[in-house]
């Protein structure tokens, strides 16, 4: 089958897409460190989980899941001054080289005996430092490659991507696990940010000189940002109510899930007692359900946002309520396969508001602050959840993490409805 043929069974909103040569580049790219991060998923817990001192897995798991992607909002805030000037290209090179040289070193670590808690979550934390602005980079890099009427298409394109690796990551880190040590497993994450790194830099957006970015005068154009422009771009996010209420909702959203991310594993050990193999099937599932979400991103641009990512957050937190209940595991299975299908437009929906609002010449500096923020939620969740596990157990934490989901939704949609009101209501006199 030709790669004309191939396009022409796409859905017609994603078809414009693969026109792009350098997108066409990119996107394999990008799904091999998906894949990489999807077996992670597994393999960072599950690795925690072995090596922690006797009765302390809990607390370790948390750290490590926690330094997983904490160091980033640090990243953010301390590399700014330098790293804003950066084309997009180029910082998500500089993320992809440094997440393949640390975690590289925690299957070494392991081989050679010496991969101590301590050293494991040091690792886990320097791998993670600049993930805001690579994240950022990935987000500003599409913008910049593509028209604006074909962003939430390539934002959806992209964020099933990560789902798809959380339907295939997963299952086959639960696999393999079985078979060899789940470090090797972060070594091949740690290879798959090497081969994204080398693609990065072959795109005509990553080097000096070579289009894109770098031009002069151009639409798009990603001017270097300075302390004063900087200054401007935070006025000009603060000056935006709807990117602060979204950017707001997305902390707790995230922040609620923590606890969860870690009530999970020792859900499946403590109280199913199964294995790796379980806890992949119920990744794998969540992902299957987020790619079909996902996809459907591209359909709801007709669409009210609000509305749809209130809706989301509900339905994701009356997913984990079953777990409260003692539901069996086909229950539960089925049901983060549901809350899967309805997280799966919520982060391509977030990121097309940011690049429609925000200014060309802003977009990195604008998406690295909202990574930053974002970054703090979910580790500050992960590091609760430990504590909480042990004064709950797992299945009342994710139970408790359900409920408070829905009450986020429901706290929301008050204070939307009440600011909208205010808006229509004229002024007296």
């Amino acid at each position: 089958m030709t790669p004309a043929q191939t396009t022409r069974l796409l859905p017609q909103a994603y078809r414009p897409l693969f026109a792009h040569a350098d997108f066409r580049r990119l996107l394999p790219a990008l799904a091999a460190s998906d894949l990489g991060d999807g077996m992670s998923v597994v393999a960072v817990a599950w690795l925690a989980i072995e090596i922690a001192p006797p009765g302390q897995s809990g607390m370790l798991l948390g750290a490590a899941l926690a330094a997983y992607a904490l160091p980033g909002a640090a990243g953010a805030l301390l590399f700014g001054r330098w790293l804003r000037r950066l084309p997009a290209g180029r910082l998500l090179m500089a993320d992809s080289r440094i997440r393949a040289v640390l975690l590289g070193c925690v299957p070494l670590a392991w081989a050679a005996g010496v991969l101590h808690p301590v050293l494991y979550v040091a690792l886990l934390a320097g791998s993670s430092v600049l993930h805001a602005w690579g994240n950022a980079g990935k987000y500003s890099l599409l913008a910049r490659l593509l028209p604006p009427d074909q962003r939430l298409a390539a934002n959806a394109l992209v964020s099933s991507s990560v789902s798809a690796s959380i339907v295939i990551g997963p299952a086959l880190a639960g696999f393999l696990a079985a078979v060899i040590s789940p470090a090797w497993l972060i070594g091949l994450d740690a290879l798959s940010f090497a081969v994204l790194a080398v693609q990065v830099g072959r795109l005509r957006d990553a080097s000096p000189g070579k289009g894109g970015e770098d031009r002069k005068g151009g639409e798009g154009e990603a001017a270097p940002v300075e302390a004063d422009r900087s200054a401007a771009g935070l006025q000009l996010l603060r000056k935006q109510p709807e990117l602060l209420g979204v950017l707001a909702l997305t902390w707790f959203f995230n922040f609620l899930y923590g606890p969860a991310e870690v009530a999970l594993p020792l859900h499946v050990t403590d109280d199913l007692h199964a294995g790796a193999g379980l806890l992949g099937l119920y990744w794998a599932l969540f992902g299957a359900g987020a790619v079909l979400g996902g996809l459907a991103a591209g359909a709801l641009r007709r669409f009210p946002l609000w509305p749809v990512t209130l809706g989301i957050v509900a339905g994701w937190g009356l997913a984990l309520v079953p777990f409260g209940l003692g539901a069996s595991a086909p229950v539960t299975l089925a049901c983060f396969t549901l809350g899967g299908l309805i997280y799966g437009p919520f982060t391509a929906l977030s990121y097309t508001l940011f690049q429609e609002r925000t200014p060309a010449a802003w977009l990195t500096t604008v998406l690295a602050a909202r990574s930053a923020v974002l970054l703090t939620a979910g580790p500050v969740g992960t590091a609760l959840g430990g504590p909480l596990i042990a004064l709950l157990g797992p299945r009342q934490v994710l139970a408790a993490s359900g409920i408070a989901t829905v009450v986020l939704a429901v706290v929301a949609a008050a204070v939307r409805a009440r600011g909208f009101r205010r808006v229509r209501t004229p002024a007296p006199g």
